[in-house]
């Protein structure tokens, strides 16, 4: 995946995505659940959950769903694993990870404080830039960290993420940036762009996973 596929200059993202986010909401937009309609507090129950508006709680239960195709495809790999190069071209699963959470603070700054694309601050660009572009300077310089390195990481990203979410309401999730760059889009596109696109690199941690030394045949 090339940078561009994770920042706003995605034509064809723009038609799957916002049609879907536009038809997800249906006609219950602003209804508050009933306790009884309430779903479990499991990530395999896609729905409101507790603590948060109805279509900002069904959003976090699927980006909840997706993180944890992530954790499961991670789990166990040493230092080694994550530090695997298939290729001159190809990211190591370590840096692919932490390509997520640069992607998802990417997305904090734009929609809970208003930061445009071309306006992230010197603090942003010093931590996230090179996980953000992946390619040569990520190859060179995201290796030798464990796995906790990486899933501190993605855990610290995603709570603050939840915590903004408590904050707002679903009128903020359906406000519409005019000026986007693949076109006029609402948070709801934008994080649920953030979740289509943690499942693009689980396919790709995936098969860099089915490459490394001594690995099992793949049974998907």
């Amino acid at each position: 995946m090339t940078p561009c596929d994770c920042w706003p200059d995605r034509r064809s993202f723009l038609k799957t995505t916002a049609a879907f986010a536009a038809g997800f909401s249906g006609v219950t937009l602003f209804a508050r659940p009933t306790a009884a309609a309430m779903p479990d507090e499991s990530d395999t129950i896609v729905g409101p959950k507790k603590g948060y508006t109805p279509e900002i709680g069904t959003l976090t239960s699927m980006m909840a769903f997706m993180r944890g195709q992530v954790l499961h495809s991670v789990k166990g790999m040493s230092q080694q694993d994550l530090d695997f190069l298939l290729d001159a071209k190809a990211n190591r699963i370590g840096a692919l990870l932490m390509h997520l959470a640069a992607v998802e603070s990417f997305y904090q700054l734009n929609t809970f404080e208003g930061v445009p694309p071309k306006n992230m601050p010197k603090e942003f660009k010093e931590k996230w830039d090179v996980p953000q572009a992946l390619g040569d300077p990520a190859r060179e310089a995201i290796k030798e960290h464990s796995l906790d390195f990486y899933l501190n990481l993605l855990n610290d990203t995603r709570e603050k993420t939840l915590a903004e979410f408590r904050k707002r309401d679903d009128k903020w999730l359906m406000a519409v940036d005019k000026d986007w760059g693949w076109g006029p889009t609402n948070n709801y596109c934008k994080w649920f762009h953030v979740t289509e696109h943690e499942a693009n690199h689980n396919g790709q941690i995936k098969l860099l996973k089915s490459r490394l030394p001594g690995a099992k045949p793949a049974s998907e």
